[in-house]
C-alpha cells in the first residue's frame, strides 16, 4: 500500500507528489537534534557542510568559499566558529606563508565519526523494504544524484 499523499497534494503532479513524499520521510527521519546533543552544538550555518569539505584534505579560505558559494568573509565567520569549537586550526600554507590552510583537528576528526554514526544510520523503515526494491530505490536514487550532478 503507498502512503497517501499530503494534505493538498492530491492533484499534484507526480514529480511535486514524489518530492513532497521523499522530503516528508526524510524531515521525519532528521537527526539534527541527537547530533547537536552529542556534539554540544549545532553543525548549522554551513558549518558542518565544510567540516565535511575538510575530510578531503586542508583547504585555503579562498576554497572553502568557492566550494560553498560564499564571500570570503562568510568563510572567515564560519571556520571561526569551528576554530572556537576545536574542529578546525588554521596553518601556514607551506608555498606561501601570507595564505592559511584550514585543517581538522583530532576533535574534528572524531566529531565526523560522530557525525557519520548518527546521520548514516538508516531508519528502521528502509530495512523493512524487501532486498528488490532497496535495490530499485538505490538505482532510481543514483539515477537522481546522477542528473543533479550533470545539472539535470
Amino acid at each position: 500500500m503507498s502512503p497517501a499523499p499530503a494534505p493538498g497534494d492530491a492533484d499534484a503532479d507526480p514529480v511535486r507528489q514524489v518530492w513532497t513524499l521523499m522530503r516528508r520521510f526524510v524531515e521525519a527521519h532528521s537527526r539534527h537534534g541527537e547530533l547537536a546533543d552529542a556534539l554540544g552544538f549545532r553543525l548549522g550555518g554551513g558549518r558542518g557542510k565544510v567540516l565535511l569539505q575538510l575530510r578531503q584534505g586542508p583547504r585555503t579560505l579562498r576554497e572553502i568559499a568557492e566550494a560553498n558559494g560564499v564571500d570570503a568573509p562568510y568563510a572567515t565567520i564560519v571556520v571561526d566558529k569551528l576554530e572556537a569549537h576545536g574542529l578546525v586550526e588554521r596553518r601556514p600554507h607551506p608555498d606561501d606563508r601570507r595564505r592559511k590552510l584550514v585543517t581538522l583537528t583530532a576533535a574534528g576528526q572524531r566529531a565526523l565519526e560522530t557525525a557519520d554514526a548518527i546521520l548514516l544510520r538508516p531508519p528502521a523503515a528502509v530495512g523493512t523494504l524487501p532486498p528488490g526494491d532497496l535495490e530499485r530505490l538505490a538505482g532510481l536514487l543514483a539515477r537522481l544524484l546522477a542528473a543533479d550532478a550533470a545539472g539535470g
